[in-house]
């Protein structure tokens, strides 16, 4: 909708993402998982998560990889930028 896009994540072990960036968002983990995060600046963040577990981050651009031995399954729920501009402005 216009506030959030609601996104379902899986990748496999060894499995790597491109460098992509994501407004904030909250992250559900449906599956235990473990993968490093690497920012633009090179700064490497390694994130654990068991079933049930949510993060919340703030935008971040950055790459991702499943170094686990078990399939990353997360939802996303993003928060659409403008929206956020706009609720400021009120």
């Amino acid at each position: 909708n216009e506030r959030v896009r609601v996104l379902e994540y899986r990748d496999r072990p060894g499995e790597k993402t491109h460098q992509h960036r994501h407004p904030a968002f909250v992250l559900y983990a449906i599956e235990p998982f473990k993968r490093t995060i690497t920012l633009p600046d090179g700064k490497l963040i390694v994130r654990e998560f068991k079933a049930g577990e949510v993060l919340w981050s703030e935008a971040q651009t950055h790459i991702g990889e499943n170094v686990g031995q078990t399939d990353t399954h997360v939802i996303m729920v993003e928060l659409k930028q403008d929206t956020a501009d706009k609720m400021e402005k009120k």
